[in-house]
């Protein structure tokens, strides 16, 4: 697959198969995150698989009820769905990939973000869809969500991924023109 094609191709897939993802497949994923560009080649990333569906299920209800608390600015236009009892924050995807950083530092979440794009790109190329889940990365960056996946206290979540067969193609979104401005 080109690279175009991918970029241009790929999709927040919210809707997938059971059918697990094998390890191979998420260790191949990995390989292509982690030919992320990262500032200083720090490399900071840290990648945490899970894939045990209880393990997915308790994480998505404490992250839709620490998202849905009051104070949480960027989820008051979602707040019917994350109250609603059958929604699923994964998806019931088989498999997340959480993309974090040890330690931090001052490019931790550019260097992370990079490898999860790349990540999510490889999934596409792969026929497999991807999603990153933005309401888990409250719960995940708590010291109850880091202790639950094993993380040091100081690590930085940053990309909550989830990773699967797609259930059916989705459609583009449309994109608005880009604003340019040109200097010089």
């Amino acid at each position: 697959m080109k690279i175009e094609d991918a970029i241009i191709g790929r999709r927040a897939v919210r809707e997938y198969l059971s059918e697990a993802v094998d390890e191979p497949t998420i260790r191949r994923l990995i390989d292509a995150a982690i030919q992320a560009p990262s500032a200083v080649n720090q490399q900071p990333w840290v990648f945490t698989v899970v894939r045990d569906q209880p393990l997915l299920d308790r994480i998505s209800e404490k992250s839709k009820a620490l998202a849905a608390a009051p104070g949480h600015a960027r989820s008051e236009p979602h707040l019917a769905t994350l109250d609603d009892p059958d929604f699923h924050i994964f998806y019931h995807a088989p498999a997340l990939i959480l993309i974090s950083s040890d330690e931090g530092g001052p490019w931790a979440v550019q260097d992370c973000s990079l490898a999860a794009e790349n990540l999510m790109l490889a999934a596409h190329a792969m026929s497999l869809g991807s999603c990153w889940i933005g309401f888990a990365q409250r719960y995940l960056d708590t010291e109850e969500g880091k202790a639950l996946l094993g993380l040091p206290k100081g690590a930085v979540p940053v990309a909550p991924i989830i990773v699967g067969h797609p259930k059916r193609a989705t459609p583009p979104v449309p994109r608005k023109p880009p604003e340019i401005r040109w200097v010089g």
